[in-house]
C-alpha cells in the first residue's frame, strides 16, 4: 500500500477579527461599515509570497459583491516560514449583517503558485447599535 506524506511545503493559515465601525456607520441610511484584522501564517516549508486576493462578500438581502486585486492594503507581502503578516481592512454593507470569504493566490520561491483559502466568516453590528 502505497503512502503519500501530506504536503506542507505551502501550508499557509488564515485567521480573521472582525469590527463593526459605529462612527463610520449610518443606521439610519442602512449604511453599515465593519473592519477586519487577518492574520496569514506560514506554517509550511517554503517563503511564500501573496501575489492576488478574491473575496465574495454578501449581505444579509443575499446581495453578492465579488472583490478582485494584486496584494492586499497595496502591498504582495513575502512571508517566510514560521513568520506571520497581519493587516487591517474594511467593507461595508447594507444590511447588518453579512458574509465574508475568499482565497489569495500565493507563490512560493520555487516559482509554484497555490490558493491559500479563507474561510466564511460573518459581519455582524451589535443589535443595540443596529436598531
Amino acid at each position: 500500500m502505497d503512502y503519500e506524506e501530506p504536503d506542507y511545503m505551502n501550508k499557509i493559515d488564515i485567521t480573521v477579527e472582525t469590527f463593526f465601525i459605529k462612527e463610520q456607520s449610518r443606521v439610519e441610511d442602512s449604511f453599515y461599515v465593519f473592519a477586519y484584522r487577518i492574520t496569514i501564517t506560514n506554517n509550511g516549508d517554503i517563503p511564500a509570497r501573496l501575489m492576488w486576493r478574491h473575496w465574495i462578500i454578501k449581505d444579509f438581502n443575499n446581495k453578492v459583491l465579488e472583490v478582485e486585486g494584486e496584494g492586499v492594503i497595496g502591498e504582495q507581502p513575502r512571508i517566510k516560514p514560521g513568520k506571520q503578516f497581519i493587516y487591517t481592512s474594511g467593507t461595508s454593507l447594507d444590511t447588518d449583517v453579512g458574509t465574508m470569504k475568499g482565497t489569495y493566490t500565493m507563490k512560493n520561491d520555487d516559482g509554484e503558485e497555490f490558493e491559500a483559502i479563507i474561510g466564511e466568516f460573518v459581519l455582524s453590528a451589535p443589535q443595540s447599535q443596529a436598531h
